[in-house]
């Protein structure tokens, strides 16, 4: 070959690399069904995916390109939304009734998202019809890229940890109560990783429930990211003898503290670095334990779970370890309160997360938005965000903004409760594109509630017992406040956010607490660019049609067929033939 032919076909392979270099695809293909499973000794029916309770943990990394084919096999329709992932001007893919139609019994659907700039631990989960109370849950861990320091030594393992409440009786069932008025009373059990406790207490735990064993290696330290992926209790987490170090939280890493237990609200996730620095004379409890209850019948609402050191020398005996005071809100409200965003330590990109700074933005929309316990709204049980209990129509709202479909949704949204009776409505808090909005939740309701929204990640400014006031500004941290996506709101008390609306779409604020959130307890949030943005999504080729607009639907949803090799774009493809033809034409000669 001549050496000029050499030298294209080194100019060809270059240009070659860079224009196949990019971000990573990673796939998967779930089958979304019901299994025989008895977390707490009873057979019951449980949401599985691919035969797993809990599910596959989804393990990607920052920017990443992520694809999963969901078959559902349930008798009922589903659709899978990510707690925490921000779907950066794509809201096609969040997985709730107000951006996509469910995927029909028997059918799949195709979600194709990119963690863009994101790390941390979150988790997915079924957003329809209460069926989250049946399981249908699994992991999300976003590693950074290897580009990008971790403010701590790399652990020696890293392990998902889901705790959750659970009842016996069927989400059907469930959720039957609930539009009946009907409380939902003591857990019947907390579940650890999908099973039940240990049998700590002859007279508390049956025989023969199987529990979770965590083995450890002694003197090593191990990553734990824990999920609240219950219906609607906080739980108290804590490791017999072992130290929490805290280091991030729904995507922020945070300033490392150590905990001997953390509380933990309905949607939360947590890391903490636990090093195995105890003797190995017995294993240890790992132990979540329902807070802020008064009845007897909770006292088998404990998850008990075991670590075991490689080299233990017998089991776990003796007292679980002790509980924070079971109705003490100032502790757990403290402990939330010192939780701080570590400032100085980057994130998914090389800049300290502490370079956006929050405190020194001009706040543009202020909301109250008050809850309240359930009521009869037109002879039903419903829940309320300021007085609007929400409707959803039948068709998502993003289809219906996409078809510009009159009269589905309105935005109209009050930031203040309004002085008139509570009523049902779709109506959408009318959000200002790169504008900064503050919100306070107002916490009318006897218990805890934690409070999402997707598309975004908050900080967590303030919070405190008693009404909000304009003088509450004052107690603001307008410094280090964590970034997360769901925030806990006591009883009686408010907790006030920050939110900078820089991802355009059609986003859902809820409640984490599933009877609040099935009875209206949410509202969804229109951040529409202006201008004309071409760099937000595009109505999906996949798309199922439902509602005013089931007439576009065929009988089946595109099924997107894939290996799991790594995916290149059409362009990509395209541009490698061309060179793989130019190089053949260039040997040959």
């Amino acid at each position: 070959m001549p050496a000029s032919s050499f030298f294209f076909v080194i100019l060809l392979f270059c240009f070659s690399t860079a224009a196949l270099a990019g971000d990573p695809f990673a796939f998967f293909d779930w089958t979304v069904s019901y299994i025989t499973a008895s977390p707490l000794g009873a057979k019951q029916r449980v949401i599985a995916i691919n035969g797993q309770f809990p599910g596959p943990v989804l393990n990607v990394t920052t920017n990443w390109n992520v694809v999963v084919n969901v078959k559902n096999d349930l008798d009922e329709p589903l659709l899978l939304t990510w707690n925490g992932i921000q779907h950066r001007k794509n809201s096609w893919q969040d997985g709730v009734s107000g951006t996509n139609c469910p995927i029909p019994s028997g059918w799949n659907w195709t979600y194709q998202f990119q963690v863009k700039d994101q790390i941390g631990s979150f988790f997915y989960f079924p957003s329809l019809g209460f069926q989250r109370a049946a399981g249908g849950y699994g992991g999300i861990v976003i590693n950074n890229r290897e580009v990008i320091a971790v403010p701590f030594g790399m652990p020696d393992g890293d392990i998902t940890i889901f705790i959750s409440d659970w009842y016996t009786k069927s989400h059907k069932e469930l959720r039957k109560d609930v539009e009946k008025g009907i409380d939902l009373g003591a857990p019947d059990g907390i579940l650890i990783n999908g099973l039940g406790p240990y049998r700590f207490d002859d007279a508390v735990v049956p025989d023969g429930i199987a529990y979770q064993i965590i083995n450890v290696d002694p003197g090593k330290t191990y990553r734990l990211r824990v999920h609240n992926v219950g219906i609607s209790t906080s739980l108290n987490f804590r490791i017999q003898d072992h130290n929490l170090i805290l280091v991030e939280t729904e995507g922020s890493y945070t300033v490392q503290q150590n905990y001997t237990n953390m509380d933990i609200h309905v949607g939360q996730s947590y890391s903490f670095l636990v090093t195995m620095d105890q003797n190995a004379s017995h294993d240890y409890y790992i132990v979540a334990t329902s807070r802020f209850v008064n009845s007897s019948a909770w006292v088998r609402a404990t998850g008990v779970a075991i670590l075991r050191y490689s080299n233990s020398l017998g089991p776990a005996s003796g007292p679980l370890p002790d509980l924070p005071n079971e109705y003490d809100t100032y502790f757990s409200m403290n402990q939330a309160r010192s939780i701080r965003w570590n400032v100085s330590a980057g994130a998914a990109r090389p800049n300290p997360q502490g370079s956006f700074r929050y405190g020194q933005i001009t706040v543009t929309e202020v909301y109250v938005i008050l809850n309240r316990p359930p009521e009869l709204i037109d002879g039903k049980w419903r829940t309320t965000l300021n007085g609007i209990s929400y409707l959803p129509p039948s068709t998502p709202l993003k289809l219906a903004h996409q078809f510009n479909i009159p009269g589905v949704y309105k935005l109209d949204f009050p930031n203040r409760l309004m002085n008139r009776p509570p009523k049902f409505d779709t109506s959408l808090i009318n959000g200002t594109f790169k504008g900064f909005m503050e919100i306070i939740f107002q916490n009318n309701d006897t218990t805890v509630q934690s409070y999402h929204m997707d598309g975004y990640a908050f900080f967590v400014v303030g919070m405190d017992f008693g009404v909000w006031t304009e003088n509450s500004r004052g107690t603001y941290n307008k410094w280090d406040g964590v970034a997360r996506s769901t925030t806990q709101v006591f009883p009686g008390a408010w907790t006030a956010i920050l939110v900078s609306l820089d991802n355009s779409g059609i986003w859902n604020l809820r409640a984490e607490n599933l009877n609040s959130w099935y009875l209206g307890q949410e509202v969804y949030m229109n951040v529409i660019n202006p201008e004309n943005d071409n760099t937000e999504a595009p109505l999906p080729e996949n798309t199922i049609y439902c509602g005013l607009l089931s007439s576009l639907q065929g009988d089946q949803a595109q099924r997107v067929k894939f290996s799991s090799a790594p995916s290149l774009s059409d362009s990509r493809r395209r541009i490698l033939v061309v060179l793989l033809m130019a190089l053949v034409g260039i040997s040959i000669r």
